[in-house]
Parts: structure tokens; sequence; C-alpha cells
């Protein structure tokens, strides 16, 4: 299993973000490495397919299809929750639905 974090360099939300993806991990008993990679310029959100930070992948499928597909930039990221609430993370709920 692969599991990225994709973020910019000034997104607010990308600490909270990993420690939230590392929490769900180890209590899934998940030892895989988070492969960070910073994306630094809108080239690099293009070629990454970034929708924005932060940005995570499980074996390279974005764990917000809905998301997933907007404009490429180097942008804070909106997570629509199952609540239908918006945060700038996703859920416990979408991590863990992703992993299965």
């Amino acid at each position: 299993m692969r599991v990225e974090l994709l973020y910019w360099d000034g997104c607010p939300s990308v600490t909270e973000a990993r420690e939230l993806l590392a929490d769900v991990l180890a209590a899934r008993g998940i030892i895989e490495p988070i492969v960070e990679r910073e994306i630094a310029t809108h080239d690099d959100a293009v070629a990454a397919r970034f929708p924005g930070s932060p940005t995570i992948r499980i074996d390279g499928v974005d764990i917000d299809q809905a998301g997933a597909d907007t404009r490429y930039a180097i942008t804070c990221r909106i997570y629509r929750l199952p609540d239908g609430r918006m945060s700038p993370v996703p859920s416990r709920q979408q991590l863990e639905e992703a992993l299965r």
C-alpha cells in the first residue's frame, strides 16, 4: 500500500491532516510510511493532478474523488464531510473508508 500526502508549503492544514492520517493508520495497524510530496509550482500542481492542500492518496487514488478533479492549483483544499459540512481536512470516516 502506498500512502501519499501532497501539500504546498503555505498550507495551514497540512499538520492536522498529517496527524489525523498517522493516527488512522496506527489505529488500523498499518505501518506503511506516509510519502510526503511538496507541490511548489503551478506546473507541479498540474503534473501531479493536485486539487489543493492537503491531498491524500491511497495507492494513487484520491480519498475524496468528488474533490479530486477540480482545478489544479497551489491552493487550500476543501473537503465535503459526510454530514455535509466543509472542512480543510478530511474526516476520520473518509480516511477509514479509503483504507478499506
